[in-house]
């Protein structure tokens, strides 16, 4: 069970989304695991995420000028070598990449590492597939949610779902994923402005901001139809 499990969408709308996670066990490996952590995150660094985390922070550089409008107007500046050195609990840590190839060549080199941790790319089942059989291994594993169920019709759309449920622990809530595609059709926020304020409320990294800006995009469309 990982905290992505929950992401929504359709297969194509996760061909810009991969997350490789890496979780020791407790009482069996996480002993001593902090050094290998930390060099699985170097290893992601090398292949150009678009997020990272190791649990306690995610990959943005903190800021110490804070106010009460501080995530409308700060760029997002990230961090990676802060999210590394930052690690000294034994937990999950993960990264997040826009696309296949990165993705791939990360898991590549994270197989021939071999560090005897758990690994565990989230992406959608398809994608996972073809990413093994390019690391030649087997997947030995799928998980995955079911679909939402709501009879009351309660729930928001699905662009509105898609952001949100990208923070695993709901730390981006409807109201201010609504809020984002509002402003971005409006034309008060970009789309990158936009996604950049969602990305900061996810505090362990798996947020994925360049997924965000196309599901965005995606939004302007469908309000010009």
């Amino acid at each position: 069970m990982t905290n992505s499990l929950h992401r929504y969408g359709n297969t194509e709308s996760f061909h810009d989304d991969y997350i490789i996670i890496a979780i020791p066990s407790k009482g069996i490996n996480d002993e001593n695991s902090i050094p290998m952590l930390k060099e699985f995150l170097r290893i992601c660094t090398k292949h150009n995420p678009v997020n990272m985390g190791n649990g306690y922070r995610c990959g943005l550089a903190p800021e110490t000028d804070l106010n009460f409008s501080v995530h409308w107007k700060r760029k997002a500046v990230y961090d990676w070598d802060g999210v590394i050195e930052g690690l000294n609990k034994s937990g999950t840590v993960s990264a997040v990449f826009s696309s296949k190839e990165n993705a791939e060549a990360c898991m590549k080199e994270i197989v021939v590492a071999d560090f005897g941790l758990s690994v565990n790319l989230s992406t959608s089942i398809e994608n996972a597939k073809k990413a093994a059989e390019c690391c030649c291994i087997k997947r030995h594993s799928v998980e995955y949610a079911l679909e939402f169920i709501d009879p009351h019709n309660h729930l928001p759309d699905s662009q509105i779902l898609a952001l949100s449920t990208m923070c695993g622990h709901g730390m981006v809530s409807f109201n201010l994923a609504k809020k984002m595609v509002e402003m971005v059709r409006e034309g008060r926020r970009t789309t990158e402005d936009a996604a950049n304020l969602m990305v900061r409320f996810c505090s362990c990294g798996i947020y994925n901001p360049e997924r965000a800006k196309h599901i965005l995009e995606e939004a302007i469309v469908k309000k010009t139809k």
